[in-house]
């Protein structure tokens, strides 16, 4: 928990992602399963709201859901790295973070990109339960793409990112290729 308790504190990401982060990473989000554990809902809701038939769990949402996991992929595309096989949540954060080498900016960049991505995952998964509104995912990573745009800017006013060039390789971007 060590590594990746200092990785969700970013200084380019919104507090409250963070703090999400934190909740995420000790299993403490009011999923589904967390819900029906604590007696909040009976077992029959603990259907994930993407329709896969699965108990929504906080592994499950974010990494085995065949909706909401597969976003990692497309991710994975987006930035033209493989994609990280991890048993654990905080594995696959460990491992997100870290897949681009050791270098400070290239892990600072992943670990934006992961904070952005759990973030998107959760407003989806609550717009789908408490609005009734869905995106595909291709508009996820749409607003993955435009977050992690917007996160960087926000905070580093001077950085001359293309937001054309961002949205098609964000480690050419960034100077990281």
């Amino acid at each position: 928990m060590d590594d990746a308790g200092h990785l969700i504190w970013h200084p380019q990401v919104p507090l409250k992602v963070s703090i999400f982060a934190w909740r995420l990473l000790r299993d403490r989000l009011p999923t589904k399963l967390n819900l029906v554990t604590r007696g909040i809902l009976s077992s029959a809701a603990q259907v994930c709201v993407a329709g896969c038939g699965e108990a929504e769990s906080t592994h499950h949402l974010f990494i085995s859901c065949s909706f909401f996991g597969s976003l990692w992929a497309l991710v994975c595309t987006w930035i033209g790295i493989s994609l990280t096989d991890s048993s654990t949540v905080r594995d696959h954060f460990v491992h997100f973070t870290l897949s681009l080498g050791g270098s400070q900016t290239r892990r600072s960049f992943m670990q934006l990109v992961w904070l952005v991505s759990v973030w998107i995952i959760w407003t989806e998964r609550n717009h789908r339960l408490f609005r009734g509104s869905t995106s595909t995912s291709l508009q996820l990573l749409d607003k993955i793409k435009l977050f992690s745009y917007r996160w960087l800017k926000s905070k580093n006013v001077t950085l001359a990112l293309n937001y054309h060039s961002w949205w098609s390789s964000p480690l050419s971007c960034l100077g990281l290729v």
